[in-house]
Parts: structure tokens; C-alpha cells; sequence
């Protein structure tokens, strides 16, 4: 069962397949070029939620972030005749909105460098694509219903809102809502050698956590 599909879980919608996903999204920017207001208003409907998480991961506060987001927006229908189309139009949005995010000046408390996070788990558990060598105990066994649990999808939201920023950016837009390796470092404008660092990183920490959980509730039965 991959790390992506037990996310989005957590996540408060179910993303789009990301290939009708970008389909739409081009027809939607056709209808606001023409000056359709109601695809401005599916346009947010569909990507708020994701930009207003990744925004919440660079700033102090709800408030600020939502302030960011808006601020994008704006951004957004300022620029739409300048985008050319050679990204996604969610690459392009979330571009924005780390641009702008990072303008506030209120990030520097929390930046951490990708060379200083302790390694969650021992690597040596983990092959060179990120999963496990052998799964630990009780991970496979009776795992989908245990996924679905509540207690689970909590346990997921608190552990993702402990990652180092960098870390819970690059998880969320990988796993959640489903950006590409090479987006991710457009978004966030890191190497490919970081963002797999990165992603590597959080997703251990992830696994660790529903690794101790799981095993926990067997322990607790027994």
C-alpha cells in the first residue's frame, strides 16, 4: 500500500487524478480569459484548500496564511495573460503563492536546512526508492481497515504538523496532492537531489509513526 494513498486519508478532500485534474483546469482558464466569472470561482473551489495548506507551512498563523492566499489570488488574475502555459496551472499557482509567502518575512523563524534533520529511521531499513526492505510487523496484515480508523487519520495530521517545514511541503505536495518530483522543485525551488532528501526524510518519519501505531493497537489486543 503506497505512502500516497494512506495520506489522503488525512487529507480534507480526495484529490482529482492529477490528468483530469490539469484537463480541467485548462478548459477553466479558457472560460476566464474569455471573462466567465464562475470559472474564477471553480478555479478556487478546486485548489484553495491545497494552496492554503502549503501557505499555512510557511507562516505563523491561519490568518496570515488565508491573507496569502488571497494575495495570490489577486496575483493570479493580474498575471493570467502572462502565463504561457509551460507548467501546470497548479505549478503555476502554488509558484505564486511560495513567492508570495516567503515575501512576508515571516518564515525565517522556521527555515531548517536540508543537511540538519536526525534521520528518523534507520536507513538502512529503506531502499533506495523510500520503502521498506522488509515491512515491519503488522503493516501489512488487516492494514486497510486499520487505515480507515479515525484515531489513524489524527495520528497522520499530528505527525505531519511535526515534520520540519521543508519536509512537510514537499510530503504534502508529493503525497496528498500529487504533484510531481520535478513540479515540487519548481513549486519550492529546490534541486531534484533535495526534494528527494526531503520527501525520503518525511515519509520515514510518516512510516515510523503508523509503524508504532499499529503495533501498538495489536500489543494492547493481545
Amino acid at each position: 500500500m503506497s505512502l500516497g494513498l494512506i495520506l489522503t486519508i488525512a487529507a480534507p478532500l480526495l484529490p482529482l487524478g492529477r490528468r483530469a485534474l490539469v484537463d480541467r483546469d485548462a478548459d477553466l482558464l479558457e472560460r476566464l480569459r474569455a471573462g466567465e466569472e464562475e470559472a474564477f470561482v471553480l478555479l478556487v473551489a478546486r485548489h484553495h484548500s491545497s494552496m492554503l495548506r502549503l501557505a499555512r507551512s510557511f507562516v505563523s498563523s491561519g490568518a496570515i496564511a488565508e491573507e496569502v492566499v488571497q494575495d495570490t489570488w489577486l496575483g493570479v488574475l493580474r498575471g493570467l495573460d502572462g502565463f504561457a502555459g509551460r507548467s501546470t496551472l497548479q505549478t503555476w499557482l502554488l509558484r505564486i503563492l511560495v513567492n508570495r509567502a516567503r515575501s512576508t518575512g515571516v518564515r525565517e523563524h522556521r527555515s531548517v536546512p536540508v543537511a540538519d534533520a536526525t534521520p528518523a529511521v534507520d536507513q538502512s531499513r529503506f531502499d533506495a526508492s523510500g520503502a521498506w526492505r522488509a515491512p515491519p510487523e503488522h503493516w501489512v496484515e488487516e492494514s486497510d481497515e486499520r487505515l480507515l480508523a479515525e484515531g489513524l487519520a489524527e495520528r497522520i495530521h499530528s505527525t505531519l504538523g511535526e515534520l520540519p517545514p521543508r519536509q512537510r511541503e514537499v510530503v504534502m505536495l508529493r503525497d496528498v496532492d500529487g504533484l510531481s518530483g520535478q513540479e515540487v522543485c519548481e513549486v519550492l525551488s529546490i534541486s531534484e537531489a533535495n526534494q528527494r532528501v526531503l520527501l525520503h526524510r518525511g515519509r520515514s518519519q510518516l512510516r515510523q509513526a503508523l509503524e508504532a501505531d499499529l503495533g501498538g493497537s495489536r500489543d494492547a489486543v493481545a
